[in-house]
């Protein structure tokens, strides 16, 4: 509730403010969305093509001597003016203001800097984003601002982050040691067999520390068996990620592992599954991809007909409203500057691989964030976790406690992924990150400060 409330209170300070500096802002006539202004076109008022093309000079200006200005903001105090004109460029291209939205933005252009201090950096790809939405997707200039990495860029952006950051790590580890004990739990009738179907395998990442915990469990004479199903985008990733677990797992003598690659929206039929193996279906950062209610409840239907012994799920926590895009641009604005402050407890501001993760993998998800509508099928879903509760509820699952080694762990890992972390564990703290245990122990959640980044449970099917 807390959240909702700083949220609700910046946004009142946003729209006061529009309120005092542009008196006539609600007298300007009101345009759709197909009718912002194209820059190769004059097709608003003729002097808002001057203003665009001012707005892009100073963009591509900062893109150039943003050296020059780093650290400023801190230097002299501006962080919260930057915010406040963030504010007031959102709101005014919400009221489709169009030359103040170019106004406001163009002057941020002028003060941030995508290597200056946090303040800076993510203020920079909002404006971006922002920069974007008032642009019609057929131009250039849409394209030069929204510009998606390289599949490499992407991958190394995200490989940068999950080796530096706990966000990721304390995702994939706290799902696995929840997998572990279902195993541990069913290990007399299960014959030494798990199997994991996994939504959305990505990279893999996730399955080492899995196949070796399993490792270390099994021997010689009583090897474990390991099958991983999982779903992903493409062929080549699906190659790839088969040929690093499967070299991974060669390692591992008392482990018989195997993989099976199948595209996202394969039918689960095809699972090929062993008599009495223990069953572990992982919904780690993949229902919040469906965005469609109808397709998250298909999910879960399939998910409870597969009678799975555990379900881990994870996802980023938000309190997205689809009501408008202020209430998108706020959640989001909350989410990515948590984020972007969070890596100054893990990089120097001048790290080469700090700044590949803004620009490839969170600057990306900000600009894509505000430029897609709220039916937009790539358009995630960010939502509380009691939201979260009610739908597996819902679906037939019953919540699960996380047990204590769950908390143990996702605390050690915070000590070993962050420079600034004091000895003890009262307050579950450790620099500016913070493990916050929730729902009666069923849920863990990782925070920075006082906002919830991400949320772990764990369930089973009900009878």
């Amino acid at each position: 509730m807390e959240g909702m409330e700083d949220q609700e209170e910046l946004l009142n300070l946003s729209l006061a403010i529009v309120t005092d500096s542009n008196c006539d802002m609600k007298r300007k006539r009101k345009r759709s969305r197909a009718d912002v202004f194209n820059p190769l076109m004059n097709t608003y008022e003729g002097s808002s093509e001057g203003k665009i093309f001012r707005l892009l000079q100073m963009r591509e200006q900062m893109l150039k001597l943003d050296h020059k200005r780093k650290g400023a903001v801190e230097e002299n105090g501006k962080g919260l003016h930057l915010i406040h004109l963030l504010l007031i460029a959102a709101t005014a291209l919400d009221e489709n203001n169009v030359g103040s939205a170019l106004e406001y933005l163009t002057e941020l252009y002028q003060s941030v800097s995508l290597s200056g201090d946090s303040v800076q950096r993510v203020v920079a790809y909002f404006a971006d984003g922002l920069a974007a939405r008032l642009l019609s997707k057929k131009s250039p200039f849409y394209d030069m601002i929204m510009k998606e990495p390289t599949c490499e860029e992407e991958f190394l952006a995200f490989t940068d982050l999950y080796r530096v950051s706990p966000y990721y790590q304390f995702a994939h580890f706290t799902a696995n040691q929840a997998i572990l004990e279902a195993y541990e739990k069913e290990e007399e009738n299960n014959n030494s067999s798990l199997h994991v179907i996994d939504f959305d395998v990505s990279y893999g990442f996730q399955w080492p520390s899995l196949i070796q915990s399993l490792s270390e469990k099994a021997s010689s004479g009583n090897r474990i068996s390991l099958r991983i199903t999982g779903f992903g985008r493409r062929i080549e990733e699906l190659q790839e990620t088969e040929s690093r677990l499967v070299s991974f797992a060669k390692g591992f003598r008392n482990l018989v592992f195997e993989f099976q690659g199948l595209l996202r929206g394969s039918k689960l039929f095809n699972l090929r599954k062993k008599k009495n193996e223990t069953v572990a279906v992982n919904l780690v950062f993949h229902l919040n991809t469906l965005n469609d209610s109808l397709k998250i409840s298909d999910t879960l239907k399939s998910v409870h007909s597969l009678n799975p012994s555990i379900v881990v799920l994870v996802e980023q926590e938000g309190s997205r409203s689809p009501r408008s895009f202020l209430s998108r641009f706020m959640e989001s604005l909350h989410y990515f500057a948590a984020m972007f402050d969070s890596l100054d407890d893990c990089l120097p501001l001048e790290s080469s691989e700090r700044l590949s993760i803004e620009k490839n993998h969170l600057g990306k998800d900000i600009k894509r964030m505000l430029n897609c509508d709220k039916d937009d099928a790539n358009c995630p879903r960010y939502d509380k976790m009691e939201t979260w509760k009610g739908r597996m509820e819902g679906h037939g699952f019953a919540g699960i406690k996380l047990s204590s080694k769950s908390l143990i762990q996702a605390k050690l890992l915070l000590k070993i992924r962050t420079h600034y972390c004091p000895l003890q564990f009262d307050g579950d703290f450790c620099g500016g990150f913070k493990v916050f245990e929730r729902d009666d122990g069923k849920a863990i959640s990782l925070g920075w400060q006082d906002r919830y980044l991400i949320t772990a449970s764990a369930w089973h099917s009900c009878a």
